[in-house]
C-alpha cells in the first residue's frame, strides 16, 4: 500500500463531520466518498471542502464502487450492525464510531465477525487519546499513586444534541444513554484498572431533558443524570458521576485516580493535571497543551486526531489496533448493565449478560 490511505465516511453527521475535518489534519490520509441517506446531510458535507470526494445514499454503492482503503462508521448506533455486516463482507479497513452496537448481543456477534476480517478493526473510543487524560493513564500505569485502590469520573455536561430524524431521543436507538453516551467511561475504567468489571450497581433517572418532546407521539426515554459504580476483578472501585443538564459546569470531564500512596486528577476543557503524593504531602498542577488546531478540528479535545494517526499507523504497518472490538463490547456490557441495574433497581453481576 502507498503511503496515502483512502477513507470513506459512512454517516455525516456530527460525528462524520468531525472524523473529516480531523483527516484534513493527517499527513497521508484523503477522504475520497462518504455516503448518508440524508440529501441534507450529504449538502452539508459537500460544504467541507472535500474536493473530488463522491457523495453516495447509500453505504452498499460506497463500498461497491468507491476507491477506498478504509471506511469510518459514524452511523447512528442502531444501524451499525447491518452496516459492519456490508463492511465485513470486503477487505477495507474500518474505524467504527462508539458503541460498537445497541445490544450485547449485537456486540458479540460483531466482535466474533472481527475476530476473522482481514482488514484492521479499529473500536472508536476518542477519550483514550484526549492529552490531559492520556497523562493520566500514563502515570497511572508508572506506578506514580502506588497500587491503585479508586477511580471517580464525573461528566457535567450539556443535553443530547438534535441528531437526523431525533433518533438519539430514545433507548431503542441508542442502547440507553449508558450504552450510548458512557462506553467510552467504562472503556477507561477498564483501561485504567487494568482489569474487568463484575459488578454494576446503577441510579439514575429522566429528570429534566426532553420531557416536554414528543415524537410521533412518543416521549424521549434516555436517562439524563445517574450514578454507577463498577466493582472490577482487581478489587478496584470505579465511580461515574453522569449529569446532562449541567451547562454551568466549569469543566465538563473530570477524573480522578487514587491508590495507596497519592492521587492523580485531570480536568477537561481546563486541560489540566494534578498529582498529589502522601509522603511526603507534595501537589503539583500543570498544564498540558493541545495544539489549537487540533483543538477545533471536533469536540473531543484533540482526541480525535491523535486516533486517526494510531488508525492509519496500523494500516501501514500490519498491526493490531490499539482499541479492539472485544473493548467495545466489554464497554457495551458494563453499560448494558447499568441501564438493567437503573431499571430494576438492583446490583447487575456482568456474568447475567
Amino acid at each position: 500500500m502507498s503511503e496515502t490511505v483512502r477513507y470513506g465516511i459512512i454517516g455525516t453527521g456530527m460525528m462524520g463531520h468531525e472524523h473529516i475535518r480531523n483527516l484534513a489534519l493527517v499527513e497521508g490520509a484523503e477522504v475520497t466518498a462518504y455516503a448518508d441517506p440524508s440529501l441534507e446531510q450529504r449538502w452539508w458535507t459537500a460544504q467541507l471542502g472535500l474536493e473530488g470526494a463522491t457523495a453516495y445514499e447509500d453505504h452498499r454503492e460506497l463500498l461497491a464502487r468507491a476507491p477506498i482503503d478504509a471506511v469510518v462508521v459514524a452511523s447512528p448506533n442502531h444501524t451499525h450492525r447491518a452496516v459492519l455486516e456490508d463492511v465485513f463482507a470486503s477487505d477495507l479497513h474500518v474505524l467504527i464510531e462508539k458503541p460498537l452496537c445497541t445490544t450485547v448481543e449485537d456486540a458479540r456477534y460483531v466482535t466474533e465477525r472481527a475476530e476473522s476480517h482481514a482488514g484492521v478493526v479499529w473500536m472508536g473510543m476518542e477519550y483514550r487519546y484526549m492529552a490531559p487524560l492520556a497523562r493520566l493513564i500514563e502515570e497511572v500505569k508508572g506506578g506514580t499513586i502506588g497500587r491503585l485502590h479508586m477511580l471517580a469520573i464525573r461528566e457535567h455536561r450539556y443535553p443530547f444534541l438534535p441528531k437526523v430524524g431525533d433518533w438519539n431521543r430514545f433507548s431503542r436507538n441508542t442502547g440507553g444513554t449508558f450504552v450510548e453516551k458512557c462506553c467510552h467511561f467504562f472503556d477507561l475504567m477498564r483501561l485504567i484498572t487494568d482489569s474487568e468489571a463484575t459488578r454494576v450497581y446503577a441510579s439514575a433517572a429522566q429528570d429534566v431533558n426532553h420531557l416536554d418532546e414528543r415524537y410521533g407521539g412518543d416521549t424521549p426515554d434516555v436517562l439524563d443524570n445517574g450514578f454507577v459504580t463498577v466493582d472490577f476483578e482487581n478489587g478496584v472501585r470505579a465511580l461515574l458521576d453522569l449529569c446532562m443538564f449541567a451547562e454551568g459546569s466549569e469543566n465538563e470531564q473530570e477524573l480522578a485516580a487514587t491508590g495507596d500512596a497519592g492521587k492523580i486528577e485531570c480536568r477537561i476543557p481546563e486541560s489540566t493535571l494534578t498529582i498529589g503524593r502522601r509522603n511526603p504531602r507534595r501537589i503539583e498542577t500543570a498544564k498540558v497543551e493541545v495544539d489549537p488546531a487540533v483543538l477545533s478540528a471536533g469536540a473531543h479535545h484533540g482526541s480525535t486526531f491523535v486516533e486517526h494517526l494510531g488508525f492509519r499507523r496500523a494500516i501501514l504497518d500490519g498491526t493490531a489496533p490499539q482499541v479492539t472490538a472485544e473493548d467495545g463490547l466489554r464497554a457495551v456490557m458494563i453499560g448494558a448493565a447499568a441501564e438493567l441495574s437503573a431499571a430494576e433497581r438492583r446490583p447487575v453481576e456482568l456474568r447475567e449478560l
